[in-house]
């Protein structure tokens, strides 16, 4: 199975069976913004519209863990596109792919944790309290429990879906605010990049859980890997 999973890349195996195969997968979750009507979020569904994530955080279909795996073992960056190896077909992501599978763009802010240079108006402390029930509460932590509905939504849609992490998804860290602050403020972020960076950070360290098993199983799709027996 190994052979024809790597199409007899040793290098690839001896990384999967002794690093990648241990680590955990994501479990997917799916927005449905037709629910988000329903329960007349409107504000939630302008703001996740704007920047065209719609098709993204709906995305639904089969899901391959293995496959996703050995997808995220021969993961690497070329330029600005993420690369990798699947039963020997070369799977490079372009922005046209992202596009087409997930109707995201190679285009916007390239922000993140210590990158808010295009954004200098953006104070963390500042929004944080700005989006809270009880501004003038004291502060301990960074908690999405304390924001006002919209922003606390939008927070968990970040966590769980955007940059989805395995725990402590009600803790807000630094990205997830200047992505809050970005999306609120209807700035274009560069979200190819972000989910590149979150990819290559999956497979670097040790404790990350790997993320966007429905993505990166269309991709497996949209690429031809022969997924029929998985």
């Amino acid at each position: 199975m190994l052979e024809s999973w790597f199409a007899g890349d040793e290098e690839g195996i001896n990384a999967y069976i002794h690093e990648m195969s241990r680590k955990q997968i994501n479990i997917p979750k799916v927005l449905d913004f037709n629910w988000l009507k329903s329960e007349k979020l409107a504000e939630t569904r302008v703001a996740l519209k704007h920047p065209k994530l719609k098709k993204l955080l709906e995305l639904t279909g089969n899901v391959y863990p293995d496959l996703v795996k050995v997808f995220y073992t021969n993961l690497t960056l070329d330029g600005t596109n993420i690369v990798s190896y699947v039963k020997g077909i070369k799977m490079k992501v372009t922005s046209d792919v992202w596009n087409y599978v997930a109707g995201i763009k190679y285009a916007g802010l390239k922000v993140g944790k210590g990158n808010t240079s295009r954004i200098q108006e953006f104070n963390k402390l500042q929004y944080y309290k700005s989006c809270m029930r009880t501004p003038t509460q004291s502060i301990s932590r960074f908690h999405a429990g304390h924001l006002n509905l919209t922003p606390r939504l939008v927070a968990y849609i970040i966590a769980w879906q955007l940059i989805p992490r395995g725990t402590n998804h009600v803790v807000l860290h630094e990205e997830d605010l200047i992505l809050l602050y970005c999306i609120m403020n209807q700035i274009k972020v560069n979200w190819v990049f972000i989910i590149n960076e979150h990819m290559l950070k999956s497979k670097r360290l040790a404790d990350y859980r790997f993320p966007y098993a429905i993505l990166v199983s269309k991709l497996i799709d949209f690429f031809g890997v022969d997924a029929s027996n998985e």
